[in-house]
């Protein structure tokens, strides 16, 4: 049996969830997400759990069954109490600037490079401009947002400059062994 599994998702107040056919809908005081579970998987509300499980042992739902609860879990914890991501800018003259829904990046290019944000995540930027915050209901979007934005200048392993998740190390490179 899945270790991950087994656990019940415990339900917190102004959480609600639906459950039709394959559908899961799930309703927070932070927003709704819906996802189509796999076929077979059956998804049972009890009181103020949901137990997923699984049909048989065979490696296709042996494999589904933790994965399914664990993408009902975060479904769960978005809609209650939402996630965020941080990224640091670090350069000289690196800075970010939010208008809207739109983040412009100065980042030692000859140009400004502009990212838009897709709808479900906002952003926030220190008054340094140095420090970026990504906010929204599903996790999965707000990391691949934030992984978008740290390969627009990932972290330069020589000098340690360019965008990184907060709290990231990157191990620094010697430099050429002058005479």
């Amino acid at each position: 049996m899945s270790r991950v599994g087994k656990n019940p998702i415990n339900l917190p107040e102004g959480v609600d969830v639906k459950l039709q056919d394959n559908l899961i809908v799930v309703k927070g005081p932070k927003g709704e997400l819906k996802w189509n579970f796999p076929d077979g998987m059956k998804v049972i509300r009890q009181d103020k759990n949901i137990i997923v499980e699984r049909p048989s042992d065979t490696k296709q739902f042996r494999s589904l069954h933790g994965t399914t609860r664990s993408l009902i879990a975060n479904m769960v914890t978005g809609v209650g109490n939402g996630y965020q991501k941080a990224l640091e800018i670090s350069g000289v003259g690196y800075r970010a600037n939010v208008q809207g829904r739109k983040i412009t990046f100065s980042l030692g290019y000859s140009h400004h490079v502009e990212y838009t944000l897709p709808e479900g995540v906002s952003a926030e930027v220190d008054k340094k401009q140095t420090s970026l915050t990504l906010q929204g209901i599903d996790k999965q979007l707000i990391g691949q947002v934030a992984a978008n934005i740290r390969a627009m200048r990932p972290p330069n392993v020589y000098k340690g400059k360019g965008i990184r998740y907060a709290g990231e190390r990157i191990k620094l490179k010697v430099g050429k062994a002058g005479k």
